[in-house]
Formats: structure tokens, sequence, C-alpha cells
């Protein structure tokens, strides 16, 4: 699992809904669980499928993470 702390319960929000898996190109073979106030959880019926998840995922991450730092807080709805 993975723990990812936010400022603020809406940029966790807005990570969660970029983050938010897709439906996964293969059936079965990987899972993936994402929330805004747990963890994310992986599991895979092969260790090399779940690295390409969470190297993929931590790119992903990555780059949300640094759009939120250029743009700056969110603004109130």
């Amino acid at each position: 699992s993975l723990d990812v702390p936010f400022p603020s319960s809406r940029e966790a929000a807005i990570a969660l809904n970029s983050l938010s898996p897709d439906r996964e190109p293969r059936k079965g073979g990987i899972s993936k669980q994402l929330t805004v106030s747990g963890s994310t959880r992986w599991s895979a019926d092969e260790a090399r499928i779940l690295r390409v998840s969470v190297n993929s995922f931590l790119d992903h991450l990555s780059l949300v993470m640094e759009t939120m730092q250029m743009f700056g807080p969110p603004v109130s709805q």
C-alpha cells in the first residue's frame, strides 16, 4: 500500500479524480483501489504486471503533484 499526504482534502480529491484507474486493458492480472482518506492498494497475478502498474501510477502521481504545484492551490467552488 502507499499513502500520499496532500495539503488539503480538496487537493487529495483532485488527485484521486486524476489518478482513478481506467479499465485495465487485460482481463484480470491486476487490480488497484484508490481512496482519498486511505491508501492505494494493488494486487497482481505476476510481479512484472505489479511493477509496471506501480511505476506507471508513480509517474502519473508525480505529474499530478507537479501540475498542482505549478498552478497553486485550488480555488473554492
